[in-house]
């Protein structure tokens, strides 16, 4: 085996270390080219020693980490419990990059991947991601401990940082591949942008966008308007050749406000005149269906999964639901990974940060068609 994934549970943090490097070492031996740490809250005062104790028993080429709010391994989710997870793999050379800001990716080179752990309350995401050149993919997740900045923990090797970003960079050839899942089911009809400044859609197919949406709800199902009152989302089409749009094809955002004085509709994001724009709804079934779809055709090796704090057990209502769907659909159980404040990957010919998504970095993947 190239890749291990271990966890421990164990109310003593120096216990929980010990456990999960015990486990590596019976799996796939010393000396990985990368090990991944993730800690959660209860541990979050102890992450230096437990980094140290990881470098000097793995002897790691690398060692990438961040503290969580939850963590998860193999089919089981930690919520909010002490629990230490560390993935492990034979890489290959891996480069490590720290900053306390953003990072300038842009030499980074073609079929390299990125595994990415920040802080959000510091990291320049939009800097940072703009910079991934093509044929790079970055995947990961922001810390989600800490309510508040200067609360979070950050691995690099022998540093331990509060602010920021950690990144690995993971060289071609150990058949890599992004997954992106961001849960939304789109409602009514497709329009134009016909109208926009700034962060408003002003105009949606010639009318107001505020109208478009009252005709949204008028001819929505009880169902329907129940979800939109939950949440509302607005889907950004990623290729406008595309032909009919669905699921997945698009670049969802929160909405997170209307002004009914202008008619606009304010996004968290920036909406562009001539995109195609269409309502969307967040739900267990629709989140829980096109996660199962994109995993289903693929196998791997090993994923580290990053998933949004909003998911697991409050929005499923069950426990483990993205671990479970990972190892079952990929064949594997060296699943690694952490609940986060904002989830990281490519939607279309971009890298963005989602919100309630599942996102995956799968390791010695294939098709199973």
């Amino acid at each position: 085996m190239r890749y291990a994934v271990a966890v421990s549970e164990h109310h003593d943090p120096r216990v929980a270390a010990a456990e999960v490097i015990g486990q590596v070492l019976e799996r796939i031996g010393t000396s990985p080219g990368l090990t991944v740490l993730f800690v959660s809250g209860s541990h979050a005062s102890e992450v230096d020693q437990i980094a140290r104790t990881v470098r000097q028993s793995l002897e790691p080429g690398h060692l990438l980490g961040a503290t969580a709010a939850s963590v998860l391994a193999h089919r089981q989710e930690v919520e909010e419990a002490p629990a230490i997870v560390l993935w492990a793999g034979h890489t290959g050379p891996v480069d490590l990059l720290v900053s306390d800001g953003h990072l300038d990716l842009a030499t980074t080179p073609e079929g390299a991947s990125v595994i990415a752990l920040a802080d959000p309350f510091t990291f320049n995401a939009q800097t940072t991601l703009a910079s991934v050149p093509p044929g790079v993919h970055l995947v990961g997740g922001l810390a989600s401990f800490a309510r508040a900045p200067g609360g979070n923990r950050l691995v690099a090797d022998n540093e331990t940082t509060s602010s920021g970003s950690v990144m690995a960079i993971l060289p071609e050839g150990l058949a890599i591949r992004p997954l992106v899942s961001q849960g939304c089911r789109p409602i009514g009809d497709p329009f134009t942008i016909t109208d926009s400044s700034r962060t408003l859609i002003l105009g949606l197919g010639g009318k107001p966008a505020v109208q478009r949406l009252d005709e949204l709800l008028a001819s929505a199902s009880e169902a329907d308007r129940h979800l939109v009152g939950q949440g509302l989302q607005i889907g950004l089409a990623v290729d406008e050749h595309a032909g009919v749009l669905g699921s997945g094809d698009f670049l969802i955002r929160n909405v997170v406000g209307a002004d009914r004085s202008s008619g606009g509709i304010a996004l968290a994001g920036l909406p562009t005149i001539g995109e195609t724009a269409q309502f969307h709804v967040r739900d267990p079934d629709s989140a829980s269906n096109e996660l199962a779809e994109m995993l289903q055709p693929l196998r791997a090796e090993s994923a580290l999964l990053f998933t949004c704090a909003g998911r697991g057990r409050g929005f499923f209502s069950q426990p483990s639901h993205d671990a479970e769907l990972f190892c079952d659909c990929l064949g594997t159980t060296a699943v690694g990974g952490m609940f986060c404040a904002g989830e990281m990957g490519p939607v279309g010919t971009a890298h963005h940060v989602h919100g309630f998504t599942a996102s995956g970095l799968l390791f010695g993947a294939s098709s199973s068609r």
